[in-house]
């Protein structure tokens, strides 16, 4: 008796797994992944207290992103000193939106532009000098120059 109920289960449980087979078209019922991207674009040097504009351009599945939720960039200097608010980008057109900004002073600054399209939501971020860098601040880029050496050595 015991035998023939474990034979019934085995032969539901194969019933079962059949029926839960993959189709052979399935992959065409879900939507293929379009991420959005951005190119942060900055000038090749910056002075303090002189208007600059930064660029981002946006593309999303290889089209330029026109019409955007939302574009915003913001900015700070790399020890923490000054920290600008958040701006939203003006839009020029062919998925470049720009900010045109004046900076206090010298130094390590970082941007990071908060971009949405489409339910994506993506920040990247990027580096750059303005005028000339205080000696920690070259320390600093030493430092992570020498980390990045290390973390690239060969094993055989």
């Amino acid at each position: 008796m015991k035998k023939n109920i474990c034979i019934f289960l085995i032969f539901i449980f194969s019933i079962l797994l059949c029926a839960c087979s993959l189709e052979k078209d399935v992959t065409a019922l879900y939507g293929e992944e379009t991420p959005l991207e951005a190119e942060i674009i900055i000038p090749a040097s910056f002075s303090a207290n002189t208007q600059e504009t930064i660029k981002a351009v946006l593309t999303q599945g290889g089209n330029k992103v026109e019409n955007a939720d939302f574009v915003h960039f913001e900015i700070w200097k790399h020890d923490g000193s000054l920290k600008y608010s958040m701006e939203q980008a003006r839009k020029e057109g062919n998925g470049t939106y720009t900010l045109s900004k004046s900076f206090d002073g010298d130094g390590l600054y970082y941007i990071r532009v908060h971009a949405s399209n489409n339910g994506y939501i993506i920040m990247p971020q990027k580096q750059f000098v303005v005028g000339r860098l205080s000696e920690s601040e070259l320390k600093f880029l030493k430092k992570g120059i020498q980390k990045q050496e290390k973390s690239h050595e060969h094993h055989h």
